[in-house]
């Protein structure tokens, strides 16, 4: 690649941050606009309040335990890199905190308003999920984009060498992850240890509907909503957009020092002008999805395809000619386009594994029983990997061929560019699925629940999308911080004959099992004491299954709040302490086995267990709305499926994309010091 000595067309740099700032004002007038609806009906007013309370008071509770833990790695990170490095380390953990609390915040004001707005139309309940998963999808996008930004430009004006600042920026992405790996690990025990008690006692043995006020699990279930698929997804995505941005941001400012470029930042300033063009694409996506969702012309499934698909092509328009500014070709617009490309054709096989004739199989099997049910449930999460694995592994050659590692890097950007709406689609889900628990809950009419659950079951396909996005973009990224690592660790060849090597390629491979394991684990325990209290209530209060006596959900919010906070610790300690031990034991070889072997397994583990669990969270709908109905002994069973799919699309699965990173950005960091 023939990269001139500067940038052919200089774009003002200047515009990044004002973008991101516009971002974060449409927010700020999106979050006015939800709370100028008024939650008018006194019942869906109570129950939202103890939702917003409870997740609340589980985030500080979170918090209180995350922070002397980032104090311990910021202090040992400013010792070793630096003060700035260790600064660096907190906006990431900052930054991320507060993009996954605002996001749940206004999810919770919006989650009843979407119940009243169901009562009026589908539309209606559409537009108000979407405007409160929209704040989640900008604000995370504009924080990412503002804040990589200022680690590595800002940090720069400070220490005037870009290889400092790329330090620091990797400290600011640590910092990103390792709240990341907490806020899904924490929040995915607490959601699912909720749902599956309130469903194996409520649905399979009381025989009553979900979220049933009579179930005091309900309560804890949507709360857990929040906390998980709201707040520990926007620190979930907001990790993989900045660890994307990093690891091109390095890339390509060594691609440029070994190409001989004069001015060695121009690779890294065409990564913010892509991914401020991806954050201007998003905004003018939700924008026209909001707009077109107050018309019953278009179903709410093809607004929110081609809202997604739309700023995409617009991406791929706009980072050609980006591409042929800067640089006087088009290969890095290519690479961006690869990795464009390659998230819709994953998001599309997403789709496919979660909403269509798989979907329709398991639920066919589950007339069998919950045995069948689970085996197909299997078989589609184990064949729908194939399709993913295939488009990461073209793209991977497609991007190398142009532009080595920072090509690899640019089609993660790429990847995740229109994060904006993607995440916007994605968060909305939680949304309506609260709308619906409130709807039952507070007694509304039978439509209003048919509405939200339409919305959730299309909310079901769109999170196995997103995640299908942040696994792809998580392999992407670790390749390209791999990279970076082998290169600060002198790695020039990984021998696969060395048998170091080959120890550590099997100790990673079988990093992502133990994780998951733990993660399973805790959520089967905790749900365990749930489904006790749960049957204690139904048993020990008179009346209570009649309908004639309240039931107690503080308690069931206590058990999920003491389970997530007792388990979350020790597997993130696992993915934080492997690279240093396999290092000291093993050797710097073993450490990049490690790192490869974890992302291949990480890779397919993530993508078997989100497509899987959501087809069979979807074939318990499909059963429900059309093939025997609620009380059918095939929907008892699919209900099983559903509760063994929970923990692996919800808690596990959606936590190995960050472990794979989290682990190379450990290593990129700490071992290269411990080596000097």
């Amino acid at each position: 690649m023939s990269i001139p000595s500067q940038a052919v067309v200089v774009y003002p740099l200047i515009l990044v941050p004002v973008l991101s700032i516009v971002g974060l004002l449409f927010v700020a007038v999106l979050a006015r606009s939800i709370a100028r609806h008024p939650l008018d009906n006194e019942a869906i007013l109570q129950i939202t309040l103890t939702i917003h309370r409870g997740a609340t008071t589980f985030l500080a509770r979170e918090y209180a335990v995350l922070f002397p833990i980032l104090a311990v790695v910021g202090v040992l990170l400013a010792l070793g890199d630096g003060l700035v490095a260790g600064l660096s380390f907190v906006v990431g953990a900052g930054f991320s905190i507060l993009a996954g609390y605002v996001g749940m915040q206004i999810a919770t004001m919006a989650n009843g308003r979407t119940t009243l707005a169901a009562r009026r139309s589908l539309g209606a309940a559409l537009n108000m999920a979407f405007s409160g998963g929209s704040v989640m999808g900008i604000v995370v996008s504009s924080l990412g984009v503002a804040g990589s930004f200022l680690s590595m430009f800002g940090t720069l004006s400070i220490l005037h060498s870009p290889e400092k600042a790329l330090v620091a920026a990797t400290g600011y992405s640590m910092g990103a992850s390792l709240v990341a790996l907490f806020a899904r690990v924490g929040g995915g025990i607490y959601t699912k240890a909720a749902d599956v008690g309130a469903d194996l006692v409520g649905k399979v043995e009381a025989g009553i509907p979900e979220d049933d006020p009579r179930n005091p699990a309900s309560i804890a279930d949507n709360v857990g909503d929040n906390v998980g698929d709201v707040a520990g997804m926007g620190a979930d995505l907001y990790e993989s957009y900045v660890g994307a941005i990093l690891a091109a941001d390095i890339l390509g400012y060594w691609f440029a020092r070994q190409h001989g470029i004069a001015d060695a930042l121009l690779a890294v300033r065409y990564v913010y002008y892509i991914v401020a063009a991806g954050l201007m694409f998003s905004l003018m996506a939700v924008l026209l999805v909001k707009l077109l969702s107050r018309s019953d012309r278009f179903s709410p499934e093809s607004l929110l395809r081609y809202g997604s698909i739309g700023a995409s092509v617009a991406l791929v328009a706009a980072s050609l000619p980006l591409s042929l500014g800067v640089f006087g070709d088009m290969k890095a617009g290519s690479a961006v386009t690869v990795g464009v490309v390659s998230g819709v054709l994953i998001g599309l096989a997403s789709e496919y594994f979660t909403s269509s004739r798989p979907v329709a199989q398991i639920a066919l099997a589950s007339k069998s029983g919950a045995a069948t049910n689970i085996l197909s449930g299997m078989s589609a999460g184990m064949r729908s990997v194939v399709i993913p694995v295939a488009v990461i592994s073209a793209a991977l050659l497609a991007a190398y061929a142009g532009l080595g590692m920072y090509g690899i890097a640019l089609a993660g950007v790429g990847m995740l560019g229109t994060l904006g709406i993607s995440l916007s689609v994605d968060a909305y889900g939680p949304i309506a699925d609260n709308a619906g628990g409130i709807a039952e809950l507070t007694g509304q009419l039978p439509v209003v629940r048919e509405r939200t659950d339409q919305l959730d079951s299309l909310g079901n396909t769109t999170a196995a999308m997103g995640k299908g996005f942040a696994v792809g973009s998580a392999a992407l990224t670790s390749l390209a911080l791999f990279s970076s690592f082998a290169q600060a660790m002198n790695l020039p060849v990984l021998n696969v004959l060395d048998p170091r090597v080959v120890a550590g390629m099997f100790l990673g491979s079988v990093l992502p099992f133990w994780f998951s394991a733990l993660l399973i684990e805790a959520v089967g325990s905790t749900a365990m004491l749930m489904v006790a209290e749960v049957r204690r209530q139904f048993r020990e209060i008179p009346g209570l299954l009649q309908g004639l006596a309240a039931s107690d959900p503080n308690a069931c919010i206590a058990i999920s709040t003491r389970g997530a906070l007792k388990y979350m610790v020790p597997p993130a300690l696992v993915g934080i302490a492997a690279p240093f031990v396999t290092y000291f034991l093993l050797g710097k070889e073993a450490v990049g086995g490690l790192l490869l072997g974890a992302t291949v397994t990480g890779t397919l583990l993530g993508l078997y267990m989100a497509n899987a669990g959501g087809a069979w969270d979807n074939a318990k709908k499909l059963i429900e709305r059309s093939l025997g109905g609620k009380g059918s002994l095939e929907h008892q069973a699919s209900v099983v499926g559903d509760t063994v799919g929970d923990p692996l699309k919800d808690t596990a699965g959606p936590s190995l994309n960050i472990l794979i990173k989290l682990i190379s950005v450990v290593s990129l960091s700490f071992l290269p010091l411990l080596m000097k």
